[in-house]
């Protein structure tokens, strides 16, 4: 059976650009340090290990400036890892109790009475629920602690219609 959802990391081009000093949101330069473990890297969606280089920079998952349009840091692998694969599966970063589950409208605006803290084990389904609504087209997921993004999900069929699949 094929699978209803896809999670979407961020674009390999865009985690690209960052490592080759395109600057972040804000206009500056993405930060480099060493992980001390457990940060979460927005290409691989898996966790950058202790002792690994990584970036820290401001991300807009979002195409262009509007009032909704929410800002915030984010890790990424300072070398390159593979852009994790779009699946119904949870990504391996997901692993604290909860998240904000959010949907948005084509308008890239937040769909209001959309966004609420879901167990992780919930996510999925909490995604799929949103995305039965016409008047949502994606949804993010973000921490329940920072609202920091973490990654975007969207309907299949909508992922592969735009990437000619």
């Amino acid at each position: 059976m094929m699978s209803d959802l896809r999670f979407l990391a961020m674009s390999s081009q865009q985690a690209a650009a960052y490592r080759q000093g395109a600057p972040d949101a804000y206009g500056l330069t993405p930060e480099r340090r060493i992980s001390p473990g457990g940060y979460p890297c927005r290409h691989c969606l898996g966790d950058i290990a202790e002792g690994e280089a990584y970036l820290t920079l401001a991300y807009r998952p979002f195409p262009t400036l509007q009032p909704y349009a929410e800002t915030g840091p984010i890790f990424l692998h300072a070398d390159a890892c593979p852009r994790y694969e779009a699946s119904d599966v949870l990504p391996p970063m997901l692993g604290s109790p909860d998240y904000i589950v959010r949907g948005y409208g084509t308008d890239d605006r937040i769909v209001y009475g959309s966004g609420g803290v879901v167990p992780t084990e919930a996510i999925i389904a909490r995604a799929r629920a949103l995305l039965a609504n016409p008047a949502i087209a994606y949804v993010h997921v973000r921490s329940a602690r920072n609202n920091c993004y973490q990654c975007r999900i969207e309907r299949s069929e909508d992922h592969e219609r735009m990437n000619g699949s």
